[in-house]
């Protein structure tokens, strides 16, 4: 593709995404651009677009376009208990200074289809913390936020949620929490008794609630630096003193402008405690 055939593309991209926040109010522009034009050129072949134009066309003024859009623009790509060693840092490390609180709230910020949520529902009920602890999860996918609720998934996935949570640290066996029937792993109710889902945004809501845990993973690589800056500001002032922040393996605050708000607790799984002051 010419330079020249690119720039169009972009600009053509950027009208979308304009209007995607004018219209839905779902805003995209400071994700990280290139994987923007990724995840775009694969939406438009998939969804039968001869151009960006048609595209935006169509989202303007059929609704039904927006959810099969979003499908594209967010990421649910995840597993249970996804990069074993922060689980187990969090049982290990985390856990025994969160027994100290009589009552606790933990964030799953972009908890997309809820894999996160139940590896730390699970890990908080074998450490005898369900009990006393509320769990927020969001996202902006209100389809990703569905799935999360049902929590079903394909029981041929269930192997490696199984060998992740065994290498967690996990106290008793995965399959005390699903049951199985036609290809289908069914997460049991009572995981999602103390689990209030909730549309928001880390571009452009604010903070909800003061959390003793907000674990947001894999989810700002996607992110331009101010963005990033926004979401890190964002935690920040969402966490309680000495509260504790989980991000992605490939995800740091080295850069952040908010760093400083934070000490590096379990540096290699990429767990952060708020400073103090």
């Amino acid at each position: 593709m010419s330079e020249a055939v690119t720039q169009v593309e972009d600009i053509e991209i950027r009208l979308l995404l304009d209007a995607l926040v004018q219209r839905y109010h779902y805003d995209f522009r400071q994700y990280a651009f290139a994987s923007l034009r990724r995840r775009l050129r694969a939406a438009r072949a998939a969804l039968g677009f001869a151009s960006y134009g048609a595209m935006q066309d169509a989202l303007l003024h059929d609704e039904t376009v927006l959810p099969r859009l979003l499908g594209y623009l967010t990421v649910q790509v995840s597993e249970m208990f996804r990069d074993p060693e922060y689980f187990r840092a969090i049982r290990e490390s985390v856990v025994p200074h969160l027994r100290t609180y009589p009552s606790l709230k933990v964030w799953v910020a972009g908890c997309s289809t809820g894999e996160e949520l139940y590896s730390l529902v699970i890990l908080f009920r074998e450490e005898g913390l369900e009990n006393r602890t509320l769990f927020y999860a969001t996202d902006i996918n209100p389809e990703a936020l569905r799935m999360a609720r049902d929590g079903v998934y394909a029981l041929d996935r269930i192997r490696g949620f199984t060998e992740n949570h065994r290498r967690s640290g996990g106290r008793w066996s995965l399959s005390e929490y699903y049951s199985a029937a036609y290809g289908r792993a069914v997460f049991a109710q009572s995981l999602r008794e103390r689990v209030v889902f909730s549309d928001h945004s880390l571009v452009s809501d604010a903070v909800f609630g003061e959390m003793n845990l907000i674990s947001c993973r894999n989810v700002m690589i996607y992110f331009d630096r101010t963005l990033q800056d926004r979401a890190v500001g964002l935690f920040r002032d969402s966490l309680a003193r000495r509260g504790f922040l989980g991000l992605g393996s490939r995800e740091s605050l080295r850069f952040s402008a908010h760093a400083g708000a934070f000490r590096a607790f379990a540096a290699d799984e990429r767990i952060y405690q708020k400073c103090e002051a």
